[in-house]
């Protein structure tokens, strides 16, 4: 090959290589990531900036998000396989993991319980509840949790009422209001939707700011292992994260269409609830997962390595992607 040829050769290839770098993270090979929500519900709004914000693309990765209608159905799937990754609240993760589960919550989106109890028309006191039924998400989920945590208030155990699965909050929200159960644990924004058409709150948790790990992003212990593709997901979603908690216009914009919102005013406080509570950079809270363990109780572990991992948090902020985001974004 002679000189000239050889150089037009180099200077080709180089070129190629340069403009596949300069394509758009869309344009190259993204990696699937199949992503399970427990309800459509406020706490889920980094999952869908981070796809607003073209983050998921930027870290290479095709991700698809699904409603598992209640997390420990969603933890189920998980831990089966036919999910990559869960944002799920700790009580599904322990009780999965007592079950026989491998899972682990390595991150947060809400560090305090979220919900409200609501009841059905004449349902005003403990009295009244007793032998009715009480609607959950799925059995071991957090709304099942709260409503246990919502009877010991009341001087009331599990054996007083009955139990039973009634899937998002939405359904939850109409049976009760239609009288087929007594009550029910409901987030934003079903909560104000509720109080919008008058329907009675009987105790509300939310405005405790009790500690408790609500919303978690939960993996298969042996993903840790090989755990890069988790760590591009979670620089996305803290981005996401940290968009929804700057840009106030973009952020109800998407939680409208997410949820499906017509209603200005409840947007409004559905965004202003998540601005309150959302942990910026997405970090656990230790004690709101000392809280959980102990209100579930039994005789399973309560060391909370079995149940959480921080590593890729930790090593997140060591690595100064933490500081990248503020710098980017402004200190929160």
């Amino acid at each position: 090959m002679s000189t000239r040829r050889a150089n037009l050769f180099c200077f080709a290839a180089v070129f190629a290589v340069a403009t596949w770098q300069a394509l758009p993270a869309a344009a190259q090979t993204l990696t699937p990531f199949k992503v399970g929500v427990s309800d459509a519900v406020n706490t889920a709004l980094p999952l869908w900036m981070a796809e607003a914000g073209d983050f998921y693309a930027a870290q290479g990765l095709k991700v698809e998000v699904v409603n598992t209608g209640g997390g420990s159905r969603g933890a189920q799937e998980l831990q089966a396989g036919r999910l990559d990754l869960m944002r799920v609240g700790l009580s599904s993760v322990v009780q999965a993991n007592r079950g026989g589960g491998d899972l682990r919550l390595v991150a947060s989106m809400s560090n305090v319980i979220r919900f409200v109890l609501v009841t059905a028309p004449g349902v005003r006191t403990a009295a009244d509840l007793k032998g009715g039924v009480i609607g959950v998400s799925t059995f071991g989920s957090e709304s099942d949790s709260t409503i246990s945590i919502a009877l010991e208030r009341f001087g009331l155990t599990r054996a007083d009422i009955t139990v039973k699965e009634y899937g998002g909050g939405s359904r939850r929200l109409a049976a009760v209001k239609s009288g087929e159960i007594k009550a029910t644990a409901i987030n934003e924004p079903t909560t104000s939707q509720a109080r919008a058409e008058g329907v009675n709150v009987m105790l509300d948790l939310a405005a405790e700011q009790i500690a408790w790990l609500f919303s978690g992003v939960v993996v298969r212990r042996g993903d840790l292992a090989k755990p890069d593709v988790i760590v591009r997901f979670l620089k996305a979603v803290i981005e996401g994260n940290h968009l929804a908690l700057t840009n106030e216009t973009l952020a109800k914009d998407v939680l409208a269409r997410e949820l499906k919102l017509t209603d200005a005013k409840i947007v409004d406080i559905s965004y202003t609830d998540f601005k309150a509570q959302a942990p910026p950079n997405m970090e656990p809270s230790i004690k709101g997962a000392e809280n959980v363990i102990a209100q579930i109780g039994g005789a399973g572990s309560r060391a909370l390595n079995d149940y959480i991992d921080t590593a890729l948090i930790d090593g997140l902020r060591r690595d100064g992607f933490f500081a990248a985001m503020e710098q980017k974004y402004g200190k929160r």
